[in-house]
């Protein structure tokens, strides 16, 4: 069984915050990054030559991101690396296509969700 199959469903309130810390370039730009390096993450500067940010701007956006549920940093020796927390990431998703063509039925939910 997955992770997200264990996890309760995504409520209304924890799915604006996470699409609201995603409705900015940078914060986008940073978990797209995230996202593609998978479950590793990047430190502080893989992601600064990642997103082409400077260290502040990088910091203010990154703590929305973990704020919001959607990062995750862990410090390994000297270095601090950021991961996209990946459950919350598939809940996010089921979250949204939730009821993706409920109103259509079942053959469009087939044709359109899939």
């Amino acid at each position: 069984m997955n992770a997200a199959a264990t996890e309760p469903p995504l409520g209304d309130e924890d799915a604006a915050l996470m699409l609201a810390a995603l409705g900015s370039i940078p914060r986008l730009t940073i978990y797209r990054s995230l996202l593609r390096s998978g479950a590793r993450g990047l430190n502080v500067t893989e992601l600064q030559e990642a997103t082409q940010m400077p260290g502040s701007t990088l910091k203010h956006h990154v703590s929305a991101l973990v704020d919001a549920g959607l990062l995750q940093q862990e410090r390994r020796a000297r270095e601090v690396y950021s991961m996209a927390r990946f459950p919350e990431v598939r809940r996010l998703s089921a979250f949204l296509l939730r009821e993706c063509c409920a109103d259509e039925g079942r053959a469009a939910l087939q044709t359109t969700c899939n």
